[in-house]
């Protein structure tokens, strides 16, 4: 399921979009950031289709190749190990799968190229080669193949993670969290998944209250970093005296007036996991040096914001 360090993401992207001038109506801002957590789902299922698709089209290619003017003894009776994967079979019959793409509007007719490129990279590689001449036949082979076709041609390709930014701006930071869900789902399937079974479980709470409480969590860090955010400018200047917040990465201020956030208003969140969030993320939206600097400023301010019991957890260990 989707967890919290993905939520403060989304909130960074939201908070970066709103102080850049982009939509400035808050209540607006807040449905744009609450979609474009709904849309993960979606995602996930646009890249499972294209699996689907690429493998359709594999067969497309293989009957036409039948159908040559002068085809191959190989080209005549093919080796169709990979359109009889169990697990792949499993994903094309799920109703759950079907519906998501219908849904969603999923359809690849316009984007024969990529797939073809696709195709064409599988049919030449070393591992479908050796999967289709293994000499074995099990479930698992099946899906530990799937998941390396998946790993190599669409979690990492480029055109289609271009294609779902152009789908959706925010998709190019959500590419990689949709694909290792997806690693993750086929990792959980056996021979007995059925076919009713909804794939997408991964995103969802077991409850309603957990679920509940994720949207709280959500929202009220969104709202409390534009709400105090000059009360957190002059802490950040208290402790850059330095540095003029104009020569501070946008991105870094915000990481800090979100954790600043977390420290003064969410009592049940300990102090190191909020200092430990916000140093992971700016590793991936930040530079080396921004990552030191965040860790610094944090650490100054934790200290002085401690000192003055602004600070305030509840349960045992939560101010470390």
């Amino acid at each position: 399921m989707l967890g919290r360090r993905h939520f403060r993401v989304k909130v960074l992207q939201a908070l970066y979009a709103y102080f850049q001038g982009g939509e400035t109506r808050v209540e607006i801002a807040e449905k744009n950031l609450l979609q474009s957590i709904e849309k993960m789902e979606e995602l996930f299922y646009l890249q499972i289709s294209f699996l689907l698709d690429l493998l359709h089209f594999y067969e497309v290619r293989m009957e036409e190749a039948k159908h040559k003017f002068i085809p191959t003894e190989e080209e005549l009776n093919p080796n169709i190990k990979l359109l009889n994967n169990r697990q792949f079979l499993q994903l094309k019959n799920n109703l759950q799968v079907t519906q998501a793409i219908s849904r969603y509007k999923i359809f690849w007719n316009d984007e024969q190229e990529m797939l073809r490129k696709v195709n064409q990279k599988i049919k030449n590689s070393k591992e479908l080669s050796e999967y289709l001449n293994s000499g074995t036949d099990s479930y698992e082979e099946d899906a530990a193949f799937l998941a390396r076709l998946f790993r190599k041609y669409i979690a990492r390709s480029g055109d289609l993670r271009s294609y779902c930014e152009e789908r959706y701006l925010y998709w190019v930071d959500d590419f990689d969290m949709a694909s290792i869900f997806i690693l993750k789902m086929m990792k959980s399937m056996d021979e007995k998944f059925p076919p009713t079974s909804s794939p997408s479980d991964l995103f969802h709470r077991e409850s309603s209250e957990e679920a509940d409480d994720d949207r709280k969590f959500i929202l009220e860090l969104f709202r409390l970093t534009i709400l105090h955010s000059e009360e957190y400018e002059k802490l950040i200047e208290s402790r850059t005296r330095n540095w003029e917040l104009e020569r501070i990465a946008l991105t870094d201020i915000i990481l800090i007036k979100m954790a600043l956030s977390e420290l003064l208003h969410f009592s049940q969140i300990p102090v190191k996991v909020t200092l430990n969030e916000y140093i992971e993320i700016s590793k991936q939206f930040s530079s080396q040096k921004s990552k030191s600097f965040i860790n610094g400023i944090l650490d100054k301010l934790v200290a002085d914001l401690t000192a003055e019991k602004k600070i305030k957890k509840r349960g045992r260990g939560l101010m470390t």
